[in-house]
């Protein structure tokens, strides 16, 4: 059985901050920092903005674009590191939003920024296993960077939908596999308003390595190479990361250009590569291929193998704004617009 895409949304709130204006607070060549991390501005959610909001909106936007009957969805998962509710799970807010019925499993994901990847590869297997007909995977964040941090600078907010089943498929997943250790480069404790990290080390022993390994792993299963694909998505918590690592695997920026997102808003986390592969799949014709890797620390990376049917051709792409659509809309923001917004100040009662 065939198992991949049916439908898609993406959403990002319209929200920007530069690195210069964050800089300028902390007396910071901000400005510099963001040239350094390769990132022009990132976005920000909006007071009533939150992963809830996001992932429906995007959950609607995928709905929008599909026959497929929401009592058909047998299970929804939402892969966020900052989920509204830390006992009360966001995948039911989103089946009541795009009416679901009762008659599903549903669950909120969490492993840092693949959580969404994640996601879909438990609904490939759900549907694989004929257990449901439709699986909705999401990927979606609000991060956070304490005030000050290098994190504040790249941290923003987005997600992506997927449906998916083994109708009327657009892009066939044709493999996914993933490479997972434990390297602790990231963390956040309950109750810990901001994340930890470990400075240079999330870079070498940690994304480095598992984008690798798992991009190989890949390559070695499906017995291709870089110049197979059309295009290619890595996550990216910086423009840097993903323009050298596709570069050390064989990739050229042409392939990668499409999904990276991150220098115009940010590391959405969660939603990165989600976002990206929406980004690729608004413009991908039948017979594109796609190679996507995500990776979330604490650490791992799931890596996707992805072919365009000729079923895109049907598909009604112009039923709910593309992403460049939505990425028009946008407002800049101060600094103490965004302290406010995020809630790193708050009006005393």
């Amino acid at each position: 059985m065939d198992v991949g895409i049916v439908s898609y949304g993406a959403y990002v709130p319209r929200y920007r901050i530069t690195p210069a204006e964050i800089g300028r607070i902390w007396g910071i060549d901000g400005a510099g920092m963001g040239k350094g991390l390769m990132i022009s501005q990132k976005s920000v959610p909006a007071p009533d903005e939150d992963v809830a909001t996001i992932a429906t909106e995007a959950a609607r936007f995928m709905m929008a674009r599909t026959d497929a009957d929401p009592a058909d969805i047998g299970a929804i998962y939402v892969g966020s590191e900052s989920h509204p509710y830390a006992v009360k799970p966001t995948a039911t807010i989103v089946g009541a939003a795009i009416g679901a019925t009762p008659n599903m499993t549903a669950a909120d994901m969490e492993f840092a920024c693949k959580a969404g990847t994640a996601g879909m590869q438990v609904c490939m297997g759900l549907v694989g296993a004929g257990m449901v007909r439709y699986g909705v995977a999401i990927g979606a964040d609000t991060a956070q960077g304490a005030p000050g941090d290098a994190l504040e600078y790249s941290a923003s907010a987005g997600g992506a939908a997927f449906l998916i089943g083994s109708e009327k498929i657009i892009a066939r997943i044709d493999k996914t596999l993933s490479f997972t250790t434990d390297t602790p480069d990231f963390w956040r404790k309950e109750g810990q308003v901001y994340p930890s990290h470990g400075g240079r080390f999330t870079g070498e022993p940690a994304y480095f390595r598992h984008i690798k390994s798992a991009s190989q792993m890949m390559f070695d299963a499906m017995g291709t190479k870089p110049s197979d694909y059309k295009y290619a998505v890595f996550h990216q918590p910086n423009g840097k990361f993903p323009s050298r690592v596709a570069k050390e695997l064989g990739f050229t920026p042409e392939q990668i250009e499409t999904g990276l997102l991150t220098p115009s808003i940010g590391n959405t986390y969660s939603g990165a590569v989600p976002l990206g592969l929406a980004a690729i799949l608004d413009k991908a014709e039948p017979g594109d291929r796609i190679f996507a890797t995500a990776y979330g620390s604490g650490a791992g990376s799931d890596s996707f193998d992805i072919t365009v049917t000729d079923e895109i051709r049907n598909y009604r792409r112009d039923a709910a704004p593309t992403l460049a659509k939505v990425l028009q809309d946008t407002v800049q923001i101060d600094y103490g617009t965004y302290a406010k917004y995020k809630g790193k100040i708050v009006m005393s009662e």
